[in-house]
């Protein structure tokens, strides 16, 4: 049994590859910014570390969006609306909650197939 971390920590791996499938911590952008310009850094992070993990968002099976508000909700759909393959859209749900600092607006979990 094979696991490989990346970006591993003393307290957490930026991600997780166990038999063919990659387990992303939840990403955040830089605090401050408005929810559409954080949400396109996640975005990014998550296509940086699925490449990483021999994935793609293609193979995307699950996502987990957390905002800080759901005022926040069609914004962030706009950015994501244009980012996801919408051929092989993931399993996903939307909620609020409170986030490690007031200034995050959006944190976005995936779970996704690799090779």
């Amino acid at each position: 049994m094979t696991i490989t971390r990346l970006d591993a920590g003393a307290r957490m791996s930026q991600a997780v590859v166990h038999n063919n499938t990659v387990y992303l911590a939840g990403q955040v952008a830089a605090p401050g910014a408005p929810v559409e310009e954080q949400t396109k850094a996640v975005l990014a992070s998550i296509d940086s570390l699925l490449a990483r993990a021999g994935s793609d968002k293609s193979r995307i099976l699950s996502a987990i969006i957390w905002l800080a508000d759901m005022a926040d909700f069609a914004a962030m759909n706009g950015v994501w609306d244009g980012w996801v393959d919408q051929a092989n859209a993931p399993a996903r749900a939307t909620g609020e909650a409170r986030l490690a600092t007031p200034d995050y607006k959006v944190e976005i979990i995936i779970t996704a197939a690799c090779d």
